[in-house]
Formats: C-alpha cells, sequence, structure tokens
C-alpha cells in the first residue's frame, strides 16, 4: 500500500492546527524528543515542525530522507540549517509573522535605552543618527520602517540583493566594513550559520568609531562576546544589547541582556494554523518521483517474493556494469515497511549484489484500478513419461497424491490441504496435498523444484490440453495452481520467505519505462536525501526535455 504523508510535531502547536493536517497527513506529536535522537526516528517523516530550541542540523537532515519541509513555530530560524535544507530541496517555512513585528519593536526599545546610556559624548535621540542594519530579512525590513519613522538614516548589508533590498526606499546599501565605520548603531539580523558565527568578532568592532553601540537579537554566536565584552571595558563601545550564551552569563553596567521573544508575543493559535497550511501547501505538490510514483530506497528493504536464478542474476550483473544504466527499474509494492517486488526480481536482486545501497524503484499500489495478480500453470515437458514424474513427486517429504477426477479437479482447489492439482497428456488428474505437521511453502517449493529439474517448463494461463499439446508436443503434464491474492504474496515475503519461481503474474498499470539511469550517480557514497534530491532533479530535467507517451497497454516511456 502507498504509505501515507506523516508529519512529526516536536513543539507544542494548536490543536486546530494539527487537525488541519490529519485531513491530509498522519500526525504525530512527541514533545519528547530532542536533536539528540531525532535523527533516529526521522526517515519516515515528510515535515517536520519544531520550535527555536531544537536544532536541525546537517546530520538530522541527512538522516530525514523523507522530508519535503521544516517549519519553525520560534522567531527566528537560527537553529535550522536552511542551506543544508536547501540543498537537499526541503522546504524551510516560518509561522512567525507576529514575532517578526514584536523581534522589530524590541529592537527598537533596545536602541532607545542604549541612547539613554550615552555615548559619543552624552545621552542623545536617535533622531539624525545612522543605524547600520546586519540582514535585511523580514525582520530587518520592519525595524527599517520604524527607525525611519524616527528620522534615522538607515544603512543596510546584504549578502545577497534581493527584490525586497533593490526595491526599498529611504535605505542605503553598503558593505559591511563600510556600514561599521559609519553607523552609530549596528544592528544584526541574520540566521545563525557557519558563513554568520562570529560575523562581528574583534577585527569589525575595531572598524567601528568609538562610542558607538551593537544590538543582536538573533542567535547569540553571530557575535564573539568575549571581544564585545573586551570592548565594553575599554570603553570603545559605548553599550551593547546582546542574546547571551545560557551557560556564560556575563555583566557590565553598558550591556543590556537580550530576552528571545517567546511564542506568547502574539497569537500563537493564529501563528500554528497558519503554519499548518503553510505545510500542507507544500505537502500537496508531488514531486516528479511521487507523480511517477519512483522512488529511490536503501536496497536492504527491497525484497524479492519468488526464487530468482542466480545464473540469469549473473548474467545482468556483468551487463549492468558494462552498460552503465539501468533502462527499466523493478515494480514494488509496499508492505509493511518493505519494498516487495513484483516485477524486476533479478535487476534488484543484481543491484544489491554489485553493492548498490539504493535502488530505483516504481512502486505500484495494489489499490489501483487495472492491478491484478494472475498464477501462471507450468507445462511440463519431457521425453520421459508422466509415471516417471510422479514417482519422484511421490518422494517428496510432505506430499500426498491422490487420483481424483479431471472434471472436478479445480474444485479440489479450495480444499484447506490443497496445493495444486496435476493433469497428464492423457487428462488423468493428481492432487497434492500437504501432509499434517508439514510446512505448506516448502512442500510447494519442492514441487516446483523436481518437476523444473525433471523437464523443460513453460508458463501458460490456460488449461486446455488439446491446445497445449499443438504449442508444447512433448508436454507431459499440467501444473495447475490456486489463484493467489496479493495480500498472501506479500506477507509471504514480508516474513522472509519465497514462493517458487514463476506463479504469480502481476499486471500494473502505468509501467515507466526506458528511464535510463546513470548507475555511477546511484552508486555514490551520499545519504538518502541527498540521493532523493538529485533523483528529483534529474526526473525534473528528463521531463523537461523529453515526450512522455502512454500507450493502449499500461506502460509509461520516458523517451528522450
Amino acid at each position: 500500500m502507498s504509505e501515507p504523508m506523516r508529519v512529526l510535531v516536536v513543539d507544542s502547536f494548536d490543536d486546530a492546527g494539527i487537525a488541519s493536517l490529519r485531513q491530509i497527513a498522519r500526525v504525530d506529536v512527541r514533545p519528547e524528543l530532542t536533536a539528540a535522537n531525532l535523527p533516529g526516528v526521522i526517515g519516515p517523516y515528510h515535515a517536520l515542525i519544531v520550535g527555536s530550541d531544537t536544532r536541525v542540523d546537517e546530520r538530522l537532515i541527512e538522516a530525514a530522507y523523507n522530508l519535503r519541509v521544516i517549519a519553525c513555530t520560534g522567531s527566528r530560524l537560527d537553529q535550522i540549517d536552511v542551506s543544508a535544507a536547501r540543498l537537499m530541496g526541503i522546504e524551510v517555512r516560518s509561522g512567525d509573522a507576529g514575532n517578526t513585528v514584536a523581534v522589530a519593536e524590541q529592537t527598537m526599545s533596545l536602541l532607545l535605552r542604549l541612547s539613554s546610556l550615552g555615548g559619543l559624548g552624552n545621552p542623545f535621540s536617535l533622531a539624525d543618527r545612522s543605524l547600520g542594519l546586519v540582514g535585511f530579512g523580514r525582520v530587518g525590513r520592519q525595524v527599517a520602517r520604524r527607525a525611519r519613522a524616527f528620522d534615522m538614516t538607515i544603512l543596510v548589508n546584504q549578502p545577497r540583493l534581493t527584490p525586497e533590498l533593490a526595491l526599498a526606499a529611504g535605505v542605503q546599501v553598503a558593505d559591511l566594513p563600510d556600514l561599521l565605520r559609519q553607523a552609530d548603531f549596528v544592528s544584526l539580523h541574520v540566521p545563525f550559520n557557519e558563513e554568520t558565527r562570529h560575523l562581528i568578532g574583534a577585527r569589525e568592532l575595531a572598524l567601528m568609531p568609538a562610542g558607538t553601540f551593537l544590538v543582536n537579537t538573533a542567535h547569540t554566536d553571530v557575535v564573539d562576546c568575549a571581544a564585545v565584552m573586551q570592548a565594553l571595558h575599554s570603553g570603545h563601545l559605548a553599550g551593547a544589547a546582546l542574546t547571551l550564551p545560557p551557560d556564560a552569563p556575563l555583566s557590565h553596567p553598558h550591556l543590556i541582556p537580550v530576552q528571545p521573544i517567546g511564542k506568547g508575543s502574539h497569537d500563537s493559535r493564529a501563528r500554528d494554523r497558519d503554519l499548518a497550511r503553510q505545510i500542507m501547501d507544500v505537502l500537496r505538490v508531488q514531486p516528479p518521483s511521487d507523480s511517477l510514483s519512483l522512488k529511490i530506497v536503501p536496497s536492504d528493504r527491497v525484497i524479492p517474493h519468488e526464487y530468482t536464478d542466480e545464473k540469469r542474476v549473473a548474467r545482468l550483473m556483468s551487463s549492468l556494469e558494462a552498460e552503465g544504466r539501468l533502462v527499466n527499474p523493478p515494480i514494488v509494492a509496499e508492505w509493511d515497511e518493505q519494498y516487495i517486488v513484483l516485477d524486476g526480481a533479478t535487476r534488484s536482486t543484481a543491484l544489491k549484489q554489485l553493492g548498490f545501497p539504493y535502488t530505483v524503484v516504481q512502486v505500484a499500489s495494489p489499490d489501483r484500478e487495472g492491478f491484478a495478480l494472475h498464477t501462471w500453470y507450468h507445462a511440463v515437458s519431457s521425453e520421459a513419461p508422466f509415471a516417471e514424474l510422479v514417482e519422484r513427486l511421490q518422494k517428496l517429504p510432505g506430499l500426498k497424491l491422490t487420483p481424483i477426477s479431471a472434471d472436478q479437479a479445480h474444485l479440489t482447489l479450495q480444499e484447506r490441504d490443497a496445493l495444486c492439482y496435476l493433469l497428464s497428456r492423457d487428462g488423468a488428474a493428481l492432487l497434492a496435498e500437504i501432509e499434517p505437521g508439514a510446512a505448506r511453502l516448502n512442500v510447494m517449493n519442492a514441487i516446483v523444484a523436481a518437476y523444473t529439474a525433471w523437464g523443460n517448463v513453460e508458463r501458460t494461463l490456460t488449461t486446455d490440453l488439446g491446445r497445449l499439446l499443438g504449442q508444447y508436443p512433448q508436454m507431459q503434464a499440467l501444473v495447475v495452481f490456486p489463484q493467489f491474492t496479493p495480500e498472501t504474496v506479500f506477507e509471504v515475503a514480508s516474513r522472509g520467505d519465497l514462493m517458487p519461481a514463476g506463479l504469480t503474474r502481476f499486471i500494473i498499470p502505468g509501467r515507466i519505462l526506458r528511464l535510463n539511469l546513470d548507475l555511477a550517480e546511484l552508486k555514490k557514497e551520499e545519504s538518502l536525501a541527498a540521493k532523493r534530491s538529485w533523483f528529483n532533479q534529474f526526473l525534473t530535467e528528463k521531463l523537461a526535455r523529453s515526450r512522455l507517451r502512454y500507450y493502449q497497454e499500461p506502460v509509461i516511456l520516458l523517451d528522450e
């Protein structure tokens, strides 16, 4: 069965927001989870909701092989490695519209408090002073609007020119050194990552004129707190308002500790409901791999349901190594967190034996219209007579053979102990039953192995002996099995058991052919999350330059 969307919530979240998400996804609320144990559970989830206290780093993102969106209920995204998330094709969303205003107002309050400490000789007003904003995102833009109302000159440093900055009125763009040299106040509004760690340190503080002020409402590690304290003690800085490290309390008469804006600073229920809508919008958009039912999955979760021919596997391994392409992906069904191979067991086994940690599969849904399972019958040809085959079968432990009427043979398959029946070329019939205490699947496999070794086996869907003898003149026996259900096959495979080869025939609508995947890319040592991101890009580019062709038969060709 196709897996449902799954959402993991590790922070407090509005009940109505959760109810909305449950319309399209399974939602698990687990506030006890921390950044330390999240990597072990995040894999199956498509959305993650965190607060400001949960660190979402590259290690966690690489473990999140299904993740499409990370949503933060806090006022900042400093604890989220946004660059790593976007590299994996993961959206990062925030419901902090109310908090944006709260942080901007907090910043203005801090500027007023700092100005009262004096600087440049005496206390002074904000009017006609210059404010340097490092970062011009949501918060930076709101601070600029309020600072202009105080008649301040606004200098802005933004690493990348954004449309908001290019069109903003009343601000001057400056590189960081120039901003630091010119501003009376410097306020930081950047996300925390390796590029912004200690963005303001001793060297940057030295560029600032004596008597200026520094404000940091962002992550504490955006500034080098030790360097700031030294500048305060020397009098180079007139004052600072900082988010302080929790484990290193610092104090100075001109140091104002900044309290992070909490979730209660605005209507958290409205925020959470807006965040839920954003998540639903992301989850409703199908990436190319989902729309085509293609997926990169761990090879150890791809399970065959029937025996494979090792000689055919070896030949295909040589072919795959020589060509370097996976032309047609195996077809699987999801069952009990595993992928049961319906067609392509030789391909999936060959890839596994070649050392591929991941395999590309097409996931078929048994619930889809047109999906069906038929049972093959086996026409067994040999120069030896039917009696010789019967003699071989009678030696198999756990098997009982009983003569029956050929006219009633199909009814005998409804018996509890029936395994199959055999028709000789002259119409005699034998019922194969399991003896008490014997393992049903073991005996069935032994039967197939015995007549496969005895003669040549052809698959057929008819029991018409006249037609079969016309096709196979040396046919000595027709072996007829009951019709299996998909659920029976899936249960057998999920237990680690195998059915005899050549019994099942799955009809799968919408098969994908000519994928032509580069196996060198598939074999690269990368996380599953990185593999899936690459695969979606590969499909996007392929579909952009290909014609997707549908046929009357259940086949889809991805032609170049």
